[in-house]
């Protein structure tokens, strides 16, 4: 098996600012495997918040070089399990980049795309929301108007979060979903919940840092609203937590380590009657095209990044109006160009 990277810096069309960052360009990792003439790939963006940065993900993969299979592919699980003996840590953006790329690389030399391999129905996918980062009412408005959509995620984290909410209301009859990342207490978020009701906010995600699990317990039993975590739901030992605190549970690829322990998440889930999102980074096609493939399993998606972003470097699947159509490729249909 023969493994390369790929490094590149992606504009974003705005700026883009949540509440504890902005950003003009993403960089982004993409690594590539090929095996007897087919190719798969994954993504792994640099992320400062995290620590993880585009030097440590590079050596983390080039670590591994000599632990690729040779003769035989074993299946994607057992290719995880052995990957993440080294690079499962706080933060596995590498090892999720490696695992979707040995997925497709899997779908590709089945020539299925995964879906179709893990049998699922595509037939009643969730749409995907479209994100209004942070910005001046008038520039998030403007934004909104920009990419009409369905249904539209908002990143608050200001003293003006209420405000904008009704200005945003005013321009459209879409749904609506905030995310605070974290920049809240929990009166605020208990205050808030049915004033967002009211102007047709269907959840709200991750309003509290990460470890305030008092808070969080009283917010669950107070909310109006549904509660996502994100922060709070990194790791697959993170689900269980979880339960009786959130409604739900927001499921980044890269934040997790893949597609394998995102397919456990997802079931660990359903098991605590937890509703299941999956969220992406600022990133390309190719991570993007990944998250489709778990579409018929969720019940929200978060899979915008490729819009945010000029992708110039891949192709996939499209978003139209929220609607995910997927490429006629197999694996996750991603390629690069």
């Amino acid at each position: 098996m023969e493994l390369k990277l790929h490094t590149f810096d992606l504009p974003l069309k705005h700026t883009f600012t949540i509440a504890h960052e902005s950003r003009d360009v993403q960089p982004t990792l993409i690594v590539e495997l090929s095996w007897h003439g087919k190719s798969g790939f994954g993504e792994a963006t640099e992320t400062p918040y995290y620590g993880v940065t585009m030097a440590n993900m590079k050596a983390q993969v080039e670590s591994i070089i000599d632990l690729l299979p040779h003769d035989i592919l074993p299946h994607p699980s057992d290719f995880w399990a052995m990957m993440s003996k080294t690079l499962l840590d706080e933060h596995p953006f590498a090892l999720c980049a490696l695992d979707v790329a040995y997925w497709d690389l899997w779908g590709k030399t089945h020539n299925k795309p995964l879906y179709e391999i893990w049998d699922l129905d595509i037939s009643k996918n969730p749409i995907t929301d479209y994100t209004i980062g942070i910005d001046t009412v008038e520039k998030m408005v403007a934004k909104m108007q920009e990419t009409p959509f369905p249904l539209y995620k908002i990143k608050l984290g200001t003293q003006d979060d209420l405000e904008i909410v009704e200005a945003l209301r005013r321009e459209t009859n879409a749904i609506f979903r905030v995310d605070a990342n974290t920049a809240w207490t929990p009166e605020q978020t208990i205050y808030f919940a049915p004033e967002l009701q009211k102007l047709g906010v269907e959840f709200i995600e991750q309003p509290l840092k990460a470890d305030n699990w008092e808070g969080m317990k009283r917010v669950y039993q107070e909310s109006s609203l549904p509660i996502i975590a994100d922060e709070s739901c990194i790791l697959e030992s993170d689900v269980e937590k979880c339960a009786g605190y959130f409604h739900g549970i927001n499921i980044k690829l890269m934040k997790c380590g893949g597609l394998t322990p995102a397919l456990r998440m997802i079931k660990k889930a359903r098991t605590l009657g937890l509703k299941v999102m999956v969220g992406c980074m600022t990133e390309s096609t190719i991570g993007c095209s990944a998250i489709a493939q778990l579409l018929p399993l969720l019940d929200y998606v978060d899979m915008d990044g490729c819009l945010l972003v000029d992708d110039t470097i891949s192709r996939g699947i499209t978003i139209d109006y929220g609607v995910v159509s997927y490429s006629n490729l197999p694996g996750t249909g991603a390629e690069l160009l």
